[in-house]
């Protein structure tokens, strides 16, 4: 029987940059640890998603804009979230958007604000 989450995490890039592999495996690190430690997550929210095992998504939206409109998507239904921008020490220029982490929280609320996107593949 396939277990039953409840809650997860989105890591939402932008799909007109081409970032290597690395380079988003990283960046997701980036957004994934940064939400966790700038945001006042519930206690029990944080505490039930560590215990089904840290559950994330990785999504795409086509620009920075994108990023941005889910940054404030997140404001107004108070969801935690880390927007990642690049120190440009490699493969892009400093300061770059390169993706939004938000959650985790409930796959309702996540849903509520990424529903509409596709997978990253």
């Amino acid at each position: 029987m396939k277990p039953t989450f409840l809650y997860k995490q989105a890591i939402v890039f932008r799909e007109d940059l081409k970032l290597s592999p690395g380079k988003m495996a990283v960046q997701a690190a980036h957004a994934s640890v940064g939400v966790i430690l700038k945001s006042d997550i519930l206690t029990y929210v944080l505490s039930n998603w560590l215990k089904e095992g840290f559950r994330k998504i990785v999504l795409k939206v086509k620009t920075e804009q994108d990023i941005f409109d889910l940054e404030q998507k997140c404001i107004l239904n108070n969801i935690p979230y880390f927007v990642v921008r690049d120190f440009g020490l490699t493969e892009i220029e400093p300061d770059t958007v390169t993706c939004i982490g938000i959650g985790p929280d409930t796959n309702e609320k996540i849903n509520k604000i990424t529903g509409s996107l596709g997978l990253w593949r």
